[in-house]
């Protein structure tokens, strides 16, 4: 990543020199960032250096065989499969995401495998519409790194947000969890794929 951005850095710090031909400069003061909409590449001015972000478009993901509602119950039949790092097999057990891929699969809907590969996939939700079958993203289990690291399917929102997903915690394999306290610390967001 660092390559790629030290690039990007180099070629605007170019394009800004003054040259002999035409070229399109950005409509950035020097003291103020510029403002742009989600999903599109921001440029910000810092003391002469121009930082550029990249905000991927969200992903969309083929739902039409399958409702929230046949996602979720299909999933609930999985709750009690032990938590196995790695394996996407009922036999030996599921990571976190490896369920999701399992249950989404079994549908022949194609998910991202890692649970870091949904951070752009899908339609973000505020936490309060969150509906079954939306998905629930989470960081690791170090809240400081703020990267998707574990996640769930949202299996009900009524008095309490509901989640089934395959925990490696005290509860070792696939259940169902209110969002409490400890997963409020861990949330980054709701996606909706549906």
């Amino acid at each position: 990543m660092k390559p790629i951005l030290f690039l990007l850095l180099f070629i605007l710090w170019y394009l800004s020199c003054d040259r002999d031909f035409p070229r399109q400069k950005a409509a950035v003061k020097n003291d103020e960032p510029a403002i742009a909409q989600p999903g599109a590449d921001t440029i910000k001015r810092i003391d002469s250096i121009e930082k550029v972000t990249f905000s991927p478009p969200p992903v969309p993901i083929n739902t039409e065989a399958a409702t929230p509602e046949k996602i979720v119950d299909f999933a609930k039949t999985l709750v009690g499969v032990p938590y196995k790092y790695g394996s996407v097999d009922p036999a030996q057990g599921f990571d976190c995401s490896g369920f999701i891929t399992y249950v989404f699969s079994h549908f022949n809907i194609k998910v991202p495998r890692s649970s870091v590969e949904f951070t752009n996939v899908g339609e973000e939700i505020r936490l309060p519409l969150a509906k079954t079958g939306d998905l629930i993203l989470f960081t690791g289990t170090d809240t400081s790194i703020r990267i998707v690291g574990h996640m769930g399917i949202v299996t009900e929102n009524a008095d309490t947000l509901k989640f089934i997903h395959s925990t490696s915690g005290r509860l070792y394999g696939v259940t169902i969890t209110p969002l409490n306290q400890y997963y409020m610390k861990r949330f980054v967001k709701v996606v909706r794929i549906f």
